[in-house]
């Protein structure tokens, strides 16, 4: 569904990634992951068209993103953090957003329901606690029914009932052959999320693979074992 094929982007003269090759097809569950610094959210910016790479090509269902961003709508991205005006309310935040998808698609209204959002549309977004602005980003990122999701540290913030709603909305999802793309600093809590493993270090992919790959090779049964197993021992 979306081909990655050497993707280079430096800011300065630092290199954030180099010669990127991925492959991320429908249906899986995919956790990015990696140290800060390694060039996760630049990778996934350059997916969203909010950065250009210096080098290599995105191809969205075998289009060149770069010549044609009606792509984006097929996508619904979750911020770590949400940045919205401050003076709007929710209701209003929602409402807008609606009129700048203009989509006719059957609104998917689970977390919408699940996180009790109505009970909140007058509440003006500068008033929101971190875990109630993570509650907006993620309605709004399914909300629209998209064939992609990009979650990036989905549950930071969220109590332990919202954690678990959001991880079950994820799961439920994938099954419908949806491609999700997660970038979590959690490893624990992605055991019963993913499906396959990305992990980058300074700028370069370090190896993709599935987890039930991964497990066989390691021996474990966790993925956090699994990936300190393999960083150990270098066997990629």
């Amino acid at each position: 569904m979306i081909e990655i094929k050497n993707i280079a982007k430096k800011f300065g003269k630092l290199n954030v990634l180099n010669d990127i090759n991925l492959h991320l097809a429908k249906g899986e569950s995919i956790a990015l992951i990696g140290p800060n610094g390694c060039g996760k959210t630049t990778l996934i910016k350059c997916i969203l068209g909010m950065v250009l790479p210096n080098k290599g090509e995105i191809f969205f269902q075998q289009k060149s993103i770069f010549k044609d961003i009606a792509y984006r709508s097929k996508i619904g991205y979750m911020p770590q953090i949400g940045r919205y005006p401050e003076n709007m309310s929710i209701g209003q935040i929602i409402k807008m957003v609606k009129t700048i998808r203009n989509s006719n698609e059957t609104l998917d209204i689970d977390l919408y329901e699940q996180f009790e959002i109505e009970k909140l549309l007058n509440k003006n977004m500068n008033t929101l606690s971190g875990g109630t602005t993570q509650k907006v980003s993620a309605t709004l990122a399914f909300l629209f029914n998209p064939n992609v999701l990009i979650l990036d540290e989905p549950t930071a913030g969220l109590d332990p009932l919202a954690a678990e709603l959001l991880k079950e909305k994820i799961i439920k999802e994938r099954s419908k052959g949806k491609l999700i793309l997660i970038t979590s600093h959690l490893l624990s809590e992605l055991d019963d999320m993913v499906s396959e493993i990305i992990f980058m270090q300074e700028g370069a992919l370090v190896f993709h693979k599935s987890v039930v790959a991964l497990k066989q090779e390691t021996q474990v049964e966790k993925i956090s074992q699994a990936i300190i197993h393999i960083l150990k021992h270098k066997t990629v």
